[in-house]
């Protein structure tokens, strides 16, 4: 019996083992899971998973409690501890730490960079953290370095408070929670790089931004000022940005232009207060004897981190009585010419970041062609003024000769003081040509100095483009008919009325017309369509002409320039086509040639602005909505009526003149007339007096709104209201209501 009995204990003590050992391993799978659900929760939050790898160490070994401590140079520094840590113990090791020599197991295992088990601490002579003992009464203990590509960051340690060495599987168990801790402060280290690099990339997106922005003044405008604050508030931002400090006042940098004539530095501009501008401006900055002279006369950045262990200059020393401690001098270079020196400010002491000053190096480059580019500007402009003042005055001092020439040709032409013979009515009409010719020259050279300036400004107003094609083919038909050219024009149907400077429009037509004529030999043609491209009104002059060369289709447009086109009937100004492109521009459309040498040239270009065909069962209405024509040749009244009418359902119509707004009112049969009186040409009476006078019209409401206080003679005519300026907004639409021009609500 007694084999028997032995084979079922040592069974029994297997089974026991192996259930021991599966419950371990579930445990230590389970302590896994738990650190690595920690990591994934937040790996950038250490410190949960440290704890957890604190608690389930002093479990699993069956210890008393556990701690971790953190490599800092020579010394490890409690990290995280078990709960079972007493606090005057935790208190304790934060304000002394353990060394990393043979006096503890966590000094030893980072030295030997292994597992260190003291199995009575009582019992080893050589340890020496005797105090901490004293504390916790702790007996055994058990260390294990946490190593990170072989170097030691942490030591994860337990202990017991009586003799109880541990086991071999508690040291694997204590080792395996070590290299997670390990893997987790890898992980930390990792998150910190890449947060760091963030930050990083993030300062470097921050000045590269700041670079843009000062590209963006240096292109945006060419006032000096304005450029110049643009350059020191960046300046500023980047050198706080730069000290990762945000909170600085604002008004830390100026920048000093340099005066070649006086080889000295004056302040410009900006960044400071008005009180330390002043100072500023009451010294003298030499280039010889100063910081900002010398940074200049080196070509590099100088700085003092301390003012107050300086000797100043007088700049310094306005700025060091004004509060501010450190400074900046950035040379501001166009090649090897000074510009000036950009001199940033701060109110603590300190050295500037080296990738600071690298950049504010790179960004007072920038400030110096700013600088220079507004100088240039600022130049032109001057001379621009000078050429307009030119320009008048000579517009002037031709003119009145030119009248008396082309009068008196033209008087003696017409034989007004007795005959004249063929010889002297052809020099007659030669010195009427010539002075002619000087007067198109005089008025095309004002109009492009206009449009170059900005001077120019259109009057828009809305027009029957047929009529404004066939008053500008009137102009040309005399001279074609003299050479036998046909002329022709074709307008789609789609094509009617326009918003634009109907003037411009004809000059820019009429300049494209007689060129046409005039380059096309004898017996050609010259053909104008018209066309709508959504919006854009389409305009070609085709010729018969000898065409232009390639090489020419370019300069063709210069000023001056005509190309090789053959023997002209007429010589030109050669400003034609470059006045007319750039008023095509201003209209906000292009001018294009199309051209094949010894065929013929396309001339077209396109205008923004053209209105929805009018169908004829609904000429009142344009959209679907009714028509109210403004007739008034002040801009700004027709603005003012127009801001009036906004936000109701209703289509309105400018016009300047009293002839083309009759034309404009027969055509497009408005709900009603808004008019002034004092109109040119033809004033507001007659129109008045007209429409009253036309079955087509007589039943179309006018409304007077006038400077002119002549309220009976208008309501005699037939004007239904007669409001005297200034108007206000209620009278005018209580008076299109009552005409039943407007609904009763605005749109909503």
């Amino acid at each position: 019996m007694t084999e028997p009995n032995d084979r079922t204990s040592r069974t029994s003590r297997q089974s026991f083992r192996l259930h021991q050992e599966l419950k371990d391993a579930r445990n230590q799978s389970a302590a896994s899971r738990e650190i690595l659900a920690a990591l994934g929760r937040d790996a950038a939050n250490t410190e949960a998973v440290l704890d957890a790898v604190v608690e389930n160490a002093a479990r699993l070994c069956g210890a008393r409690a556990a701690q971790l401590f953190l490599a800092a140079g020579d010394l490890f520094v409690v990290s995280t501890v078990s709960g079972e840590t007493p606090d005057q113990y935790y208190q304790y090791l934060l304000e002394n730490p353990i060394a990393r020599d043979r006096s503890s197991a966590v000094g030893r295992a980072a030295e030997d960079k292994r597992t260190v088990q003291i199995a009575d601490v009582l019992s080893d002579a050589s340890y020496g953290r005797t105090d901490l003992q004293k504390l916790t009464d702790f007996r055994t203990l058990l260390s294990t370095p946490m190593l990170l590509e072989g170097e030691v960051v942490g030591v994860l340690s337990m202990w017991r408070t009586r003799v109880a060495p541990f086991s071999d599987a508690e040291r694997e168990h204590l080792e395996e929670f070590a290299a997670q801790g390990a893997l987790a402060l890898r992980q930390a280290n990792l998150m910190r790089e890449l947060k760091s690099r963030e930050t990083l990339l993030s300062s470097k997106v921050e000045q590269l931004e700041a670079l843009r922005e000062v590209g963006e003044a240096v292109g945006s405008s060419l006032d000096l000022d304005v450029v110049l604050d643009q350059i020191v508030s960046n300046a500023v931002r980047l050198t706080n940005r730069g000290f990762g400090d945000i909170t600085l006042r604002p008004d830390g940098g100026s920048i000093l232009e340099y005066e070649a004539s006086s080889s000295s530095f004056h302040v410009h501009a900006v960044g400071c207060s008005r009180g330390l501008l002043d100072q500023l401006r009451t010294i003298t900055i030499h280039r010889d004897s100063t910081l900002v002279g010398r940074t200049a006369l080196e070509r590099r950045s100088l700085e003092v981190s301390d003012l107050a262990r300086v000797e100043r200059d007088a700049l310094l020393e306005v700025l060091f009585r004004d509060g501010w401690h450190s400074v900046l001098a950035v040379p501001m270079l166009r090649g090897e010419k000074i510009v000036g020196v950009l001199v940033i400010r701060r109110r603590g002491t300190g050295v500037f970041p080296p990738d600071v000053i690298t950049l504010l190096e790179t960004f007072a480059s920038q400030s110096a062609l700013a600088i220079v580019n507004a100088r240039l500007f600022g130049e032109l402009e001057v001379a621009s003024r000078h050429k307009s003042e030119f320009l008048a005055s000579m517009s002037h001092e031709l003119r009145t000769p030119l009248n008396a020439v082309n009068g008196f040709s033209e008087v003696l032409l017409n034989r007004s003081f007795g005959e004249i013979n063929e010889r002297q009515a052809e020099y007659l009409r030669d010195i009427w040509n010539s002075g002619k010719h000087l007067v198109e020259l005089v008025n095309d050279i004002l109009d492009l100095s206009k449009v170059e300036d900005g001077h120019m400004v259109l009057e828009p107003s809305t027009f029957l483009v047929s009529s404004a094609i066939e008053a500008a083919l009137a102009m040309v038909r005399g001279r074609a008919a003299q050479h036998a050219i046909d002329v022709a024009f074709e307008i789609a149907d789609e094509v009617d009325l326009i918003d634009a400077d109907e003037r411009r429009f004809k000059q820019v037509l009429l300049n494209l017309a007689s060129n046409a004529v005039k380059f096309t030999p004898d017996g050609g043609r010259v053909r104008i369509d018209a066309r709508a491209e959504g919006t854009e009104l389409v305009v070609t002059v085709t010729d018969t002409g000898p065409g232009v060369a390639p090489a020419d289709e370019d300069r063709i447009f210069d000023s001056f320039q005509q190309g090789c086109r053959g023997a002209a009937k007429e010589e030109g100004t050669g400003l034609g086509l470059t006045l007319s492109r750039q008023m095509v521009e201003l209209f906000g459309g292009r001018l294009w040639l199309d051209s094949t040498l010894g065929r013929g040239s396309t001339f077209g270009f396109s205008v923004p602005g053209l209105r929805e065909h009018r169908r004829e069962d609904a000429a009142p209405k344009l959209g679907g909505l009714p028509v109210i024509v403004l007739l008034d040749e002040d801009r700004a009244s027709q603005d003012l009526v127009e801001a009036y009418l906004d936000g109701f359902e209703a289509e309105v119509l400018r016009a300047w003149d009293g002839e083309k707004a009759l034309e404009l009112v027969r055509t497009v049969q408005p709900a009603a007339v808004v008019l002034e009186v004092g109109l040119p040409r033809l004033d507001g009476w007659q129109v008045i007096a007209q429409l009253k006078a036309d079955p087509d019209t007589v039943g179309i409401p006018v409304i007077v709104a006038s400077t002119v206080d002549d309220r009976p003679r208008g309501l005699a005519l037939g004007a239904s209201a007669y409001l005297l300026k200034p108007i206000r907004r209620d009278q005018l639409v209580d008076a299109l209501h009552r005409v039943g021009a407007l609904p009763e609500a605005p749109a909503s």
